[in-house]
């Protein structure tokens, strides 16, 4: 028995989470159940950085470690407990790693395994400096941004039109005490030796986890820790990766992923954007 791999999602900084599904168009879309799936991706490729004065983040080497058991599966740095799997729908228990704290730290796991009126109005105290009286948004050294681990469920549809994933987890060792959930579509197809995948991602972040990562402190800022309030909101997204498939063991990998940052997370002064990209390209090896 099988599980399905999308490999490249940990370039992405998305926690690949296995599907379970009853064949594969390829064996190298699948992990063999009750042994170890190792692999490594060498190539090119950067994750643009939305936070001011901080460096975009090179992606160079991408570890693949995974091992699926009869209910109990680990992969790249995620825990996970399978409840059911159905034809049509398969139910988890799952861990995952926080993914914006990405932005602050270099060597993050989700940086190496590579998820209104009011927010229009601090949009614009943070960013129209010409218009107003508000200082310069300056900052002193940021505090700390601590790694924490997400729990919860997640559940995967099966139809011929696609996978939709649907999770919601929480912080479980109350850094934050925040909330997050995804709603991602894909759909996949193999042309001869490609292997392809198109998500459409939406991620919702609660405001706890907003304010946690992206609010200021009064240490950074005394001003702006008074004038911005955070809001949960919605992270909107497409990936897309392609694998050429060399030999039993080799492929050729490309991915891209584009996520618009939430309304309520890109008026925090402490970012200059209002998106995050990820592209990656190069060869990886399955031992």
């Amino acid at each position: 028995m099988y599980r399905t791999l999308f490999i490249l999602l940990a370039a992405l900084s998305l926690p690949s989470i296995g599907m379970a599904k009853e064949a594969c168009v390829t064996k190298d879309e699948c992990i063999e159940m009750r042994n170890w799936d190792l692999g490594v991706a060498v190539g090119w490729g950067q994750k643009t950085n939305p936070l001011r004065d901080f460096d975009d983040i090179p992606v160079f080497f991408i570890p693949t470690v995974a091992y699926y058991g009869e209910h109990w599966f680990f992969d790249n740095g995620n825990l996970g407990y399978s409840l059911t799997e159905q034809k049509y729908f398969s139910l988890n228990l799952v861990t995952s790693y926080s993914l914006d704290r990405a932005y602050f730290y270099r060597w993050d796991p989700s940086n190496i395994f590579l998820k209104r009126s009011t927010q229009e109005e601090a949009r614009l105290l943070s960013t129209n400096t010409t218009l107003s009286t508000e200082p310069d948004s300056v900052f002193n050294s940021l505090e700390s941004r601590n790694f924490t681990m997400l729990g919860g469920a997640e559940a995967f549809i099966y139809s011929p039109l696609g996978v939709v994933r649907l999770a919601y987890t929480h912080d479980m060792f109350n850094v934050h005490q925040g909330a997050e959930a995804q709603i991602k579509w894909t759909y996949g197809w193999h042309l001869t030796h490609w292997v392809m995948d198109m998500s459409l991602v939406f991620d919702w972040k609660s405001t706890n986890v907003v304010d946690y990562y992206y609010g200021v402190r009064p240490s950074e800022n005394a001003y702006w820790s008074q004038h911005y309030h955070a809001d949960a909101g919605w992270n909107k997204g497409i990936e897309m990766t392609a694998r050429y498939i060399l030999t039993d063991n080799w492929d050729m990998l490309f991915a891209f992923r584009y996520t618009q940052i939430a309304d309520e997370i890109a008026a925090s002064p402490l970012l200059d954007q209002d998106y995050s990209s990820t592209y990656f390209i190069g060869a990886a090896y399955r031992f």
